[in-house]
């Protein structure tokens, strides 16, 4: 990414920047597939995502927009976001384009590692992004109520909470979420130590377990399901790698 212009520079006003986020937003499918034109959509440089803006992407675009921020994340290339002038702009409303269900692990922040800003994605973080009622009822939220077209579930390598319901861990109220990650270790098929100490039979229950938490989205959501159904929402799946950074993508 080129370097940001000074200060003074014509290029680097408010409205120049509006102007190349509406370029971006504006180009048709075709553009965004086959990389031409401005490139792929950057959902934010600036100023806030509008609902005109938002409302001109796709689920796709969407989804496009998250697998090049995660690039830039990894090659150290991210936008140099002015969270300030974002935060102002979305002081009077909000229109993400997604929502993301991840982990709480420290070191897994959706937001930073697909290089997205303030306003552009709602986030919701809970041991082994697990599903369950009060999710279910912000995730309805964020897309019925306030229009955000994709919802993804984001796992990731090395997590503790799959550790721990690998390993029958109980302690409080823990015990009972690591109880919802279970399924996913059925679901595993695995040649190898079956425990908490392999870290590839971790990360391919992890990866399951994303898979668990979407069957589950669908099928205790009649509402997700319905938009999901009309082709107005794409659920997808994710993993995140903590030691080379990249987000792997799976439907």
């Amino acid at each position: 990414m080129s370097k940001i212009p000074s200060c003074c520079s014509e290029e680097n006003h408010p409205n120049s920047r509006r102007n190349m986020l509406k370029a971006a937003l504006g180009i048709t499918a075709a553009g965004v597939i086959g990389g031409i034109g401005l490139g792929m959509p950057q959902i934010s440089y600036a100023a806030a995502l509008t609902q005109a803006e938002r409302d001109k992407l796709t689920p796709d675009q969407i989804i496009e927009g998250f697998k090049q921020g995660n690039k830039r994340f990894v090659s150290g290339k991210m936008q140099q976001h002015d969270y300030v002038a974002q935060k102002r702009g979305s002081a009077e409303g909000q229109f993400p384009a997604a929502v993301i269900l991840s982990c709480i692990d420290s070191r897994a922040p959706a937001e930073i590692v697909l290089d997205t800003g303030i306003g552009e994605t709602f986030n919701a973080r809970i041991a082994g992004n697990i599903s369950n009622d009060d999710l279910l009822g912000s995730l309805e939220f964020a897309c019925a109520a306030a229009g955000a077209k994709v919802i993804l579930v984001m796992g990731h390598t090395a997590c503790g909470a799959v550790k721990g319901a690998i390993d029958n861990v109980e302690l409080g109220n823990l015990t009972g979420l690591l109880n919802k990650i279970k399924p996913a270790i059925e679901m595993t098929q695995f040649e190898g130590e079956k425990s908490g100490k392999n870290e590839l039979y971790v990360d391919a229950v992890a990866k399951n377990n994303v898979k668990h938490t979407i069957d589950e989205i669908r099928k205790n959501s009649e509402i997700i399901k319905k938009l999901e159904q009309e082709g107005k929402i794409k659920i997808v799946g994710s993993m995140y790698n903590l030691n080379g950074g990249e987000v792997e993508f799976f439907m």
